[in-house]
Parts: C-alpha cells; structure tokens; sequence
C-alpha cells in the first residue's frame, strides 16, 4: 500500500506535520503562541496583494535557482557554490549596464544584454568549480565554498573600490542605474512579469532536459554510477562541466534579475541567500523538477512572512529558516524510513 506514489505523499506528508510539531515546541519554549506564528506568517505572505507582490520578488529568483541545481543534482554534483555563481550573474548584469549607460540603443536590447551577460558570467564561475573537480581533485563541495567566498569579495571590492559611488562609497551598493535599464513592473508593485516568465520558461526548459531528453537520460546516468557511464561511452567529465555550465547560468540569470528587477544596482548582499535555500527546495523535491514551483513559492511565502514576527510579537524572523531547514531534515528523514519499511515489507 504504501509502496507507490501515495505511499510517498504520505511520508512527506507526515514529515511536513512532525516539521510543524517540532518548530511548534520551539515556539512553546519561548514563550509564544504556534497558531498565532504560524497566522501572523500566512498574513504577512498572501494578507494583500503587496505582501503577496513580494512573495514573488523572491520567488523568481530562488526557482532559477532552484532549477539549475536540479541539473547539478542529476549529474550527481553538490553545487555548493551557486551562491557565488549568482553573485557572478549580478555583477556581470551590473558591468554590462555600464558599458551602456550613455548608449543611443534600445532599453529593451541593452537589458536583454545585461541578462544575457549575467548568465555568461555565472556560468563561467561555474566553471571554475567544474574545472577543480574535474581536472584538479578538487571536491565541488570545498570549490564551491571557496568560489563563494571569492564572489563576495569582489563584489566588495567593485562597490568600495572601482564602482563607488561618485566621492563615497557605501554599503548601500553602488550608483543606482538609470530607470530606463529595469525591467518593467506592475502599477505600484515591485514584482516584473518579465522576470516571473524568465523564472518558468527556466523551470520548463529544465524539465524538458531531465524528462525528454537523451542529454538528460545521460547526465542522470552519469549521477548514478559514474564509472557505469564511462564504461558505457559517455563522456562522463564533459557530462559533470555541462551540468555545472546550465546551473551557473540559470544561477547568473537569478542575479541578473537581482539587478535588473529588484535593487537596479550592485549591492553587497545582492544574493540574498537564495542559492542554500535552493539546495534545501531542491532536497526537499527530491530533485523533481515538477515540483519546483510548488515548494520555491511556499519557502518563498515562508520569508516574507517572516518578517511580521519581529513587528507583531516580537519574534525572530530567523524562524522561517529554522521551519525550513526541520522541514528538508524531516522529509529527508522520512525518505530514509520509507525506503527501509518498502524494503522489508
């Protein structure tokens, strides 16, 4: 009975509840009430049409990102590093938009550059991973981590040093661009409809690779038994750089969108965290891609709501990551039962 897919859902099912219980019991230790919490988040994410405006500001993001660590995930890679990988996309997006700042040409054709040159240079970045694992040794976890350190110190270095702001520089990021150099945005909301279609036809193509695709069928194979793969013709370290190159330019086309759509300039937090919350969407969907969109928008819900619980009941917005990160260990946790009670019945 609980050998097919609904099997699954019920073991998800039951994680998503002993997740609930878990963060509840925090709450109850502090001194709190769960239900309010967990009211206060829901009408901090969907309570109005602003509030749910910025659940999709952050939702664009996290599901490029999302989607790119699918393809990393399916050739059996820990991206660790697209974190940096979209800073690299922020600040390429932020160089290409300074090399046309008094250009005659198109917005339109100068922001599709910008886009276009933040995916180029997240995917480079990503390649650099790529290369360390693949022609060094070096394991993509520890390259990765390392890269992401890098990208943060550059981005430093270009708003306090290069970049400045004209007689100071500042925190706050450097010059904002012009108006003409965003991507348009609904009456009185921050949130771009051309961002949201990047974000899906991102997910879409992602989908298509992995479900239709001989390139998919092969980069899964090359996840699962490396050495197989080889054996049986496939250029296996070809295969790992391809997979690395697509996340770092869906990851690069996420900060782009950082750029273009939300802050119109280079600042230092500019990724905001969104490569490990993708890591835990992509865990959580057990690299499903069908189920991106579902999950990158409740964890994206999940942090905007958050913030009401410092203003209402004073309350560490922290707890959206802490429902989070129990979340993905539950159903991890719950996957690990699964397969072990399916095993011996």
């Amino acid at each position: 009975m609980l050998k097919g897919r609904l099997g699954g859902f019920v073991f998800q099912f039951l994680a998503f509840v002993l997740a609930l219980g878990f963060v509840s019991l925090i709450l109850v230790a502090a001194g709190a009430s769960p239900m309010e919490a967990y009211k206060n988040m829901i009408t901090g994410s969907v309570g109005s049409t602003r509030k749910f405006a910025e659940v999709l500001v952050t939702f664009v993001p996290l599901l490029l990102v999302t989607a790119g660590l699918l393809i990393t995930f399916s050739a059996g890679l820990w991206n660790i590093g697209v974190e940096g990988q979209i800073v690299l996309g922020a600040i390429g997006t932020a160089w290409v938009f300074r090399q046309f700042v008094d250009s005659t040409l198109p917005p339109a054709l100068i922001i599709s550059l910008a886009i276009l040159g933040g995916m180029v240079f997240g995917a480079l970045w990503a390649s650099l991973a790529g290369a360390l694992k693949t022609f060094g040794g070096v394991n993509e976890i520890f390259g990765g981590l390392g890269l992401n350190f890098v990208s943060t110190a550059l981005t430093l270095y270009l708003i306090f040093g290069p970049w400045k702001r004209e007689g100071v520089a500042s925190m706050s990021g450097t010059e904002p661009f012009p108006d003409q150099f965003a991507l348009p945005q609904l009456p009185e909301l921050r949130i771009s409809l051309w961002a949201l279609g990047i974000a899906l036809v991102g997910i879409v193509i992602v989908y298509f690779i992995l479900q239709g695709t001989y390139f998919g069928l092969k980069l899964k194979a090359v996840g699962k038994n490396f050495r197989a793969a080889y054996l049986l013709g496939i250029p296996t370290w070809q295969y790992s750089m391809y997979s690395f190159l697509i996340c770092g330019a869906l990851a690069g086309a996420a900060g782009a969108i950082q750029v273009a759509a939300v802050y119109h300039r280079l600042i230092p937090s500019i990724s905001s965290g969104y490569g490990y919350l993708g890591l835990m969407v992509a865990m959580l969907i057990n690299y499903q891609a069908i189920w991106a969109i579902p999950v990158a928008l409740f964890f994206a819900a999940l942090n905007i709501g958050s913030i009401q619980l410092p203003i209402v009941m004073k309350l560490d917005s922290s707890l959206a990551g802490v429902l989070q990160g129990v979340l993905v260990l539950f159903v991890l946790l719950m996957e690990g039962v699964r397969q072990k009670f399916v095993k011996k019945a």
